[in-house]
């Protein structure tokens, strides 16, 4: 898929959002389409799925997250960035638990949209053929040996540890939100706190300072993301 092929939909009701995007996504060599309401979003879906939707959870005739969850039972495979005020943590959870691949706050800088567009196409085709080893970086992650290694050397991890690890090179570069984790995990509802205490010591043997986190990158109030997998 090359970056001037792929076809975003903007899912917004504020004319100058649109605009914006817009201009901006079509100056990157995307090609961009439009929906002010949930309606015009559904409707484009259906009759040509586009690559990547960008989507505000606030429409004017009906909620985001519900567009969102018919999608990702429609539409699986098909990346949403959401865009949302930073302070709805409660909204943006909900809707990474039921498919989004990330979000965005307002007001959001183009070069990070970008970013994120790209790295959310590059998980979907890793989705689609998925390699054994995770490299990014100097970590590098055998998924089929169970064996991790920083620059070159191995690094010894609990079960526990690498289950957390695995969930995350899984989704490399896509935030995972605490219970979403837990669930992948624990199986079951658990206290976040045990995360928080595991994600600290697989910090401490896989990053160089730990409390400046290079690799797993803690999204306040939400979850967490690894590094985004080197490009091929």
């Amino acid at each position: 898929m090359t970056t001037s092929a792929v076809r975003i939909l903007v899912v917004d009701d504020e004319p100058p959002i649109r605009k914006l995007l817009r201009l901006g996504l079509t100056a990157e060599g995307f090609a961009v389409s439009e929906a002010a309401n949930a309606r015009a979003a559904a409707e484009a879906v259906e009759t040509e799925p586009p690559d990547l939707i960008i989507l505000d959870l606030g429409l004017p005739d009906k909620p985001g997250h519900v567009l969102l969850e018919g999608w990702h039972a429609t539409h699986p495979a098909l990346p949403v960035i959401i865009l949302s005020s930073r302070t709805d943590e409660a909204g943006i959870v909900h809707a990474l638990e039921h498919g989004a691949d990330d979000y965005v706050a307002k007001p959001f800088g183009m070069r990070e949209l970008v970013a994120r567009i790209r790295v959310a196409l590059r998980h979907k085709l890793q989705q689609q053929g998925e390699k054994p080893i995770f490299q990014t970086g100097e970590l590098a992650v055998d998924l089929v040996r169970r064996i991790v290694r920083i620059a070159g050397q191995e690094v010894k991890l609990s079960p526990k540890e690498y289950d957390i690890l695995r969930v995350l090179v899984q989704h490399a570069g896509k935030v995972l939100t605490h219970q979403y984790l837990l669930k992948e995990v624990w199986g079951a509802s658990a206290d976040v706190q045990y995360l928080r205490v595991y994600i600290r010591q697989i910090r401490q043997k896989i990053e160089t300072v730990p409390d400046q986190p290079h690799y797993i990158i803690t999204e306040t109030g939400i979850g967490y993301r690894l590094r985004d997998a080197d490009p091929a």
